[in-house]
């Protein structure tokens, strides 16, 4: 399945959905989402990765970068993730700076 990822904004969240398999030739896709939604200064990024089917460390990296990127002051959500997705997180001990939910609540998150 090929990798996309979208960005959306609303309120003080920018969500980005992935979809596919971030592998290290889909990384830098995922990293231009990351940046334009720096620009917007949001107080949440949200991560939706249902349909995110492989994370390979390419793709750690970058949510690596996420988090330098947007600074301490964002809180990162990932949503959804898949139980090997979420296996990678809890192993390389980035799990601790994200906060893994199984569902989006919107209203709670956009406008707090």
């Amino acid at each position: 399945m090929a990798f996309t990822a979208t960005l959306e904004s609303s309120g003080h969240a920018a969500k980005i959905t992935l979809t596919g398999e971030l592998d290290a030739s889909s990384a830098q896709i995922f990293k231009e989402e990351i940046e334009k939604a720096a620009v917007t200064k949001p107080k949440h990024l949200v991560l939706m990765l249902q349909e995110l089917d492989y994370m390979a460390s390419a793709g750690l990296r970058v949510l690596i970068f996420a988090k330098q990127k947007m600074g301490v002051d964002v809180d990162i959500y990932v949503v959804g993730a898949q139980e090997m997705i979420l296996e990678t997180l809890e192993k390389t001990g980035f799990i601790q700076g994200v906060i893994a939910v199984d569902d989006y609540d919107s209203i709670e998150v956009e406008n707090v």
